[in-house]
């Protein structure tokens, strides 16, 4: 019996060591990441694609008031309830005293620079999924923009959810940086999809997630329940119970907030209007084009 006991133990042992191995961080080393110049000119278009304002900037902001990045946000989900966090370039309560490196592995990989997993209310999922240029450009950019003393409140979350170390075998479940839907060599598309699963990151309100909280990809961009509270997100696939546009209405939407039937954005499709009003036309006619090309959903 006591060798039972202690090969059970040690079974035990060597399971824990391997499963803390396994959901270890990743990082970027600084030697892989390419030769590039950062662009903050080239970045600012990063930044409004990626609508990172409307998450980090104080609850109410307008104006010129919109580049604060002083975080605050409460996104309540089933999970919890996630505070987006500061991500000014202050050197201490935001984000400017971060190397290029650290920038990019928190971006793709989740992974903050003291080493912890960053929970997926933060779309490193979809951000995975752009270049390292790209990301340099807008640490540059975000870096020309006013630093803020103050840190954000932290997450409130309940067990087992506020076990960190448990993102790491999520992550090896959800985190891919594949592109979902195959455009072949055509360059419209291609940056459309850039756009939509990338930077845009369209996927973390319209794709229905399983219960862990990933992405249902057999059913990519059909909507599901509104994770913050009552309601539904809208199927965007070209379906008679989806986004039944033209790609012409579809990129006034994105440039209006106007639909062909003489509505207007609402909810949380303000901020992301505000955000694609900004994009050249040829940025929202791919967005338009990947979204008619994206296999049709029923339902949603």
């Amino acid at each position: 019996m006591r060798r039972f006991v202690l090969t059970l133990v040690s079974l035990a042992v060597v399971g824990a060591a391997g499963g803390w191995a396994v959901t270890a961080p990743k990082v970027v080393p600084p030697g892989a990441l390419p030769a590039h110049t950062p662009d903050a000119e080239a970045g600012k278009a990063v930044f409004i694609a990626g609508g990172c304002a409307s998450c980090h900037a104080a609850n109410g902001a307008e104006g010129r008031d919109m580049l604060v990045l002083s975080g605050g946000l409460e996104l309540k989900t089933p999970f919890g309830t996630f505070t987006a966090p500061n991500i000014s370039p202050h050197p201490e309560a935001g984000i400017g005293g971060w190397s290029a490196a650290e920038f990019v592995t928190a971006m793709t990989l989740g992974t903050a620079p003291d080493g912890r997993h960053y929970y997926p209310a933060f779309p490193y999922t979809s951000y995975a999924r752009m270049t390292p240029q790209d990301l340099m450009d807008l640490q540059a950019y975000i870096d020309t923009l006013p630093p803020v003393a103050e840190r954000a409140a932290g997450h409130d979350l309940g067990f087992p959810f506020n076990i960190r170390r448990a993102v790491g075998l999520w992550k090896m479940l959800n985190l891919d940086p594949d592109w979902v839907l195959d455009v072949g060599g055509d360059p419209v598309l291609a940056r459309g999809r850039a756009l939509v699963e990338g930077a845009g990151h369209c996927a973390e309100c319209h794709t229905p997630r399983d219960a862990f909280g990933g992405f249902r990809n057999d059913a990519w961009l059909a909507g599901g329940p509104d994770p913050e509270g009552p309601g539904e997100i809208p199927n965007i696939t070209p379906h008679d119970e989806g986004l039944s546009w033209s790609a012409a209405d579809i990129s006034y939407y994105l440039e209006t907030g106007f639909t062909p039937d003489f509505d207007s954005a609402g909810g949380s499709m303000v901020a992301v209007i505000r955000n694609t009003s900004q994009l050249s036309a040829a940025d929202r006619d791919a967005i338009a084009a990947y979204l008619k090309a994206v296999p049709p959903q029923p339902g949603g």
